[in-house]
């Protein structure tokens, strides 16, 4: 019993680190000509971001690892998180936060394992069933998509909603980040649905203004939280 309450404490320490509201997944290719990811992810980070993730498939390894050492610095000095998608040898070499999973990625419980209990382990759920396996076998939150259409998740079917968003918030236990095609306009609703906090490309990586696009979002989706 003794180990089972460590756990749970640990369990439960990790949790309170899931403290961002805004969630910037990058995709450099939704970068306007002249800008590059450093520069809109110090934006984003000035306008409120909370959390990166580091999420560029295409770049090679070497690529990818330098660029991670970029935005780990730039997370570091705005006091925000870093995590790598499905790369757990390059979280673990630039010291990131945790690691985002997806459904082609290693089991959670093999992740978990790699990564020790105090680094952050995020996973890509598109259904209820595939949200209940990561919670018990050791995800500390999830992102479900997509609720609303989006270019970027239109190989993973229809919009789920946010009927769907509220039944799995509330079958969970874990936060849930909401992610697809949310808006300034769209935020309020999608928190009422349940969602700890919403994940975002586009809106902010597109934007004119990636610090005014994240003022903008965060005030429309968490008000009580102070907007830089």
């Amino acid at each position: 019993m003794e180990g089972l309450g460590q756990r749970l404490f640990e369990r439960r320490q990790l949790m309170a680190t899931v403290d961002f509201d805004l969630y910037l997944i990058s995709d450099r290719h939704q970068l306007p000509a002249g800008r590059s990811l450093a520069e809109a992810v110090t934006a984003a980070l000035a306008g409120g971001v909370g959390a990166v993730q580091l999420r560029e498939k295409d770049l090679a390894t070497a690529e990818l690892y330098a660029l991670a050492l970029e935005l780990r610095q730039l997370t570091a000095a705005a006091g925000a998180r870093l995590l790598l998608n499905d790369r757990i040898d390059i979280a673990l070499a630039v010291a990131a936060d945790g690691v985002q999973l997806t459904e082609q990625s290693l089991p959670v419980a093999m992740a978990r394992r790699l990564l020790g209990p105090e680094r952050l382990l995020g996973v890509s759920c598109h259904s209820l069933e595939r949200a209940l396996q990561a919670e018990a076998e050791g995800a500390d939150f999830l992102c479900f998509s997509p609720i609303y259409a989006t270019p970027s998740k239109a190989a993973y079917g229809p919009p789920q909603g946010l009927d769907a968003l509220h039944g799995l918030c509330a079958a969970v236990k874990l936060p849930v980040f909401a992610l697809g095609g949310i808006t300034s306009e769209r935020a309020p609703a999608v928190r009422a649905a349940g969602a700890r906090g919403i994940a975002l490309i586009r809106a902010i990586l597109a934007a004119a203004d990636p610090a005014q696009a994240a003022r903008q979002l965060q005030a429309a989706f968490n008000p009580e939280r102070p907007v830089p």
